[in-house]
């Protein structure tokens, strides 16, 4: 069989809160139906996140549930689906009943019964395939309880204990299960949480699941009884083990992720055991600029000149004091189809005089003295440092005047 591992869609995802991503995820959901077809996939495994919030738009369910009745079609007999910290365990939960007539298995969350988590995954002709332990996030209150006067680390160590005590207690029962049906088939685990290896970066959106220092547990939690865990939380493809991987976000959940490949990975056992890294297209594409004036300026024009679709942040980091920034930078993007989504002018910082940079007090100087100073602080040239003066006595003038009227 064939089985695909996928996660971390976030279905319903913004771009600093502004830019819909509806699009991007169509296209990958389409794709991803394509590859399924065309890889002749047994078994979807998504690990966890398929929403970005607990209450989804109409859209994004929408999105799932079209992908979920499409999957058959494309020749895919099972899909199980378990949830992440980004999830609503009852959401996901509630139409489980239904999903499964389309051989659709939804693990919101934990419960009391680990053996619910188990599923045997089996053909068209009832021949079992794979057994898959189907572990979703792992939620404090579904593993463990608050004990009291515990600190950060007594609470850490039992968190710890108890996810690792979690995957010990399915793996076991899952061995119990395969020696039942007689069949030496795999068993697999997925997981929703920090696995320390995992890569992300700052711009990634994940979120930190537990306070103190368990916010990364080691691969040592998993059993050497799983042949593969699938896991998701982590937006960048990574590899803890060979047969312990990340498969990432199929699309960019910021600028810190611009030119990274995107991948999903499918495990065959058609023959012997081979996994295989599918890169995902890039349906949108993102560019971070940073550098001075004219390294930005250079860059836009060559965007401009490929006359393609293009989301950038642009980031000022040059030596001269730019404060016409954002207005220049609509300049230079004007009639193309670039997208300016974040502007950052890193030369603006606020300045504060010390004692190493007057003998003066405070008491001694008007306005105009600490503006001077403050500029002789910086490495500004002398016909800056007058059009910043002109500038600023337009301010205060400003402000003068508004005083007086009051």
């Amino acid at each position: 069989m064939k089985i695909l591992h996928t996660s971390d869609w976030h279905l319903g995802r913004t771009l600093y809160s502004k830019k819909e991503r509806q699009e991007e995820h169509t296209a990958f959901l389409e794709w991803l139906l394509k590859t399924i077809r065309e890889n002749s996939i047994d078994l979807v495994l998504i690990a966890g996140d398929i929403f970005d919030t607990a209450s989804p738009s109409s859209t994004s369910q929408k999105m799932y549930y079209d992908f979920l009745i499409k999957v058959k079609t494309a020749g895919c007999e099972n899909v199980i689906v378990v949830g992440g910290n980004h999830d609503s365990p009852s959401f996901l939960n509630a139409p489980r009943d239904i999903l499964a007539a389309l051989n659709v298995s939804v693990i919101g969350n934990a419960s009391n019964i680990i053996e619910d988590e188990i599923i045997v995954v089996k053909d068209h002709k009832e021949n079992p395939l794979v057994i898959v332990c189907s572990v979703p996030f792992l939620r404090e209150r579904d593993i463990s309880r608050f004990t009291e006067g515990e600190n950060y680390g007594d609470r850490s160590k039992r968190i710890n204990d108890n996810i690792k005590k979690h995957y010990e207690e399915i793996a076991e029962l899952a061995e119990n299960k395969r020696k039942e049906l007689g069949i030496n088939i795999p068993i697999i685990a997925t997981g929703h949480l920090s696995v320390a290896g995992g890569q992300r970066n700052e711009d990634d959106g994940v979120r930190e699941t537990y306070i103190g220092n368990i916010e990364a547990v080691g691969s040592d939690i998993f059993p050497d009884t799983f042949d593969y865990v699938a896991l998701g939380h982590y937006h960048i493809p990574s590899k803890i083990k060979e047969h312990i991987r990340y498969c990432g976000s199929p699309i960019p959940m910021g600028f810190g992720e611009v030119g990274q490949t995107k991948c999903i990975y499918v495990i065959d056992y058609t023959k012997e055991k081979n996994i295989e890294t599918i890169e995902i297209p890039v349906f949108q594409k993102l560019e971070s600029i940073v550098g001075d004036k004219k390294h930005i300026e250079k860059r836009l024009t060559e965007l401009k000149k490929s006359d393609s679709s293009v989301w950038v942040e642009v980031i000022y980091k040059g030596d001269e004091i730019f404060p016409d920034f954002s207005a220049w930078t609509n300049e230079q993007t004007a009639n193309s189809k670039i997208e300016v989504l974040k502007l950052q002018n890193r030369q603006h910082r606020n300045e504060v005089l010390t004692t190493n940079d007057t003998t003066d007090s405070l008491d001694e100087l008007n306005a105009f003295d600490v503006f001077d100073k403050l500029l002789d602080k910086k490495n500004i040239s002398d016909e800056q440092k007058e059009e910043l003066k002109e500038s600023y006595k337009e301010i205060v003038d400003g402000l003068n005047i508004e005083n007086s009227a009051l």
